[in-house]
């Protein structure tokens, strides 16, 4: 029994993607075409999450947009010291947004998003080798931000969002018994948060950007915890169970410039700062104890600083072209990496197309790669072993409209 706890410790490790190592920054396809950039950019009502501040600047009284990417990705695991050889069957992730804002005056400007800063899946052969560790996640997670933005002056702009989110996680992981054995967590929960920026145009060929999204603590409460067990154990350990358990989202901090170097051509620039130290350890609370104890699991994640650069061409009145680059390094601990949020060091590419056929309307496309660089990787406490790489495609469609 006490290896048996021992092993549930290691087990709900597996929910660190719903809080840290991958963070999905496709919230606007205008944006991802230019390396995900939107702080120092004026591109209408998407702007209510990259910076509200530049709300005050759309250049019509109503903007919409909406759209969505499409996640195809998967990751290749070489166990140490074996042969052993595994990949990833990951589904498409699909996060979406849709964003609108209104010129109430010349001064004040509202704004409204809903969009997926977190949302994705991992799946693995249910008998691969690190099956103890993760079978399979997904999560989802859906924010609503009501904006208010206001215009200080014909070249600065400041706004602000409260945010209300919505998660829903779900993992299942082997257990180390004879039979079809596992776990299942299934949990949901909503919490609050704000987003705050400030835009600035000191001359017409220059803009600055500086937007600051909040740390936001998702509380599970009473989720729901399904044991598969040999028959011999189910009267020391429920077989239905309930748990808490606290999981951190990181502030984002994002600094961007942007300047016309000829009429027609847009070069940007921005840092993006994560505070990923926040997620320093997941503790799970049982309300069933039987012979469960309550896990304290350290992951010790770092702060990152992702770099980005970007490029728009004006063709003519009717097409934009665009490209971008940036690095984003892993914020995850040498000793606690878990295959469940493979988060490598990740080298991503982007290019974007935004096509106006009339007055007031474009159609973006964006097209994202990103390499995560091969990697020796290793989970300590299960002493799990190996050399990951990943890779994903994602290209996106949007629509915008004002008038």
């Amino acid at each position: 029994m006490k290896k048996f706890i021992t092993f549930l410790t290691l087990v709900f490790m597996s929910s660190t993607i719903f809080a840290g190592g991958y963070q999905v920054r496709l919230q606007g396809n205008k944006q991802t075409g230019i390396g995900l950039i939107g702080t120092p950019m004026i591109y209408g009502s998407s702007s209510t999450f990259y910076n509200p501040g530049s709300l005050p600047f759309m250049k019509k009284k109503w903007d919409f947009d909406v759209g969505a990417s499409f996640i195809f990705s998967n990751v290749a695991f070489q166990k140490a010291k074996s042969n052993y050889q595994a990949k990833s069957e990951n589904k498409t992730g699909t996060p979406f947004y849709a964003y609108g804002a209104f010129k109430i005056s010349h001064l004040i400007t509202v704004g409204l998003g809903v969009y997926t800063p977190y949302g994705s899946s991992e799946t693995w052969n249910d008998q691969w080798a690190g099956k103890l560790l993760i079978q399979n996640i997904s999560l989802q997670a859906i924010y609503i931000q009501p904006t208010i933005a206001f215009n200080i002056s014909d070249k600065v702009g400041i706004g602000a969002g409260f945010v209300y989110a919505m998660g829903n996680v779900k993992m299942q992981r082997a257990l180390n018994y004879s039979g079809d054995s596992y776990v299942n967590l299934d949990g949901k929960t909503t919490s609050i948060g704000y987003n705050v920026g400030i835009f600035w145009k000191p001359i017409e060929k220059l803009r600055l950007g500086l937007d600051y999204r909040s740390a936001i603590k998702m509380s599970v409460v009473d989720g729901d915890a399904t044991f598969k067990i040999p028959q011999s154990l189910q009267g020391t350990i429920p077989e239905n169970n309930k748990f808490d358990a606290e999981l951190p989202l990181p502030a984002n901090l994002d600094f961007g410039l942007a300047v016309y170097a000829t009429d027609k051509l847009l070069l940007s620039f921005e840092l993006d700062y994560v505070w990923w130290s926040v997620y320093d350890t997941l503790t799970f609370t049982f309300k069933d104890q039987g012979d469960l104890l309550n896990s304290n699991n350290p992951r010790l994640y770092k702060n990152t600083l992702i770099p980005r650069f970007g490029i728009e061409y004006d063709i003519n009145k009717t097409i934009l072209v665009k490209g971008g680059f940036y690095y984003d390094s892993s914020p995850t601990n040498e000793n606690y990496f878990s295959p469940e949020t493979v988060s490598l060091n990740t080298v991503a590419y982007t290019l974007g197309l935004s096509i106006m056929p009339v007055d007031g309307l474009s159609i973006d496309v964006s097209w994202l790669q990103l390499f995560g660089r091969k990697a020796e990787k290793n989970y300590s406490p299960d002493k799990f072993q190996g050399t990951y790489q990943s890779a994903a495609v994602i290209p996106g469609i949007g629509i915008s409209y004002s008038f």
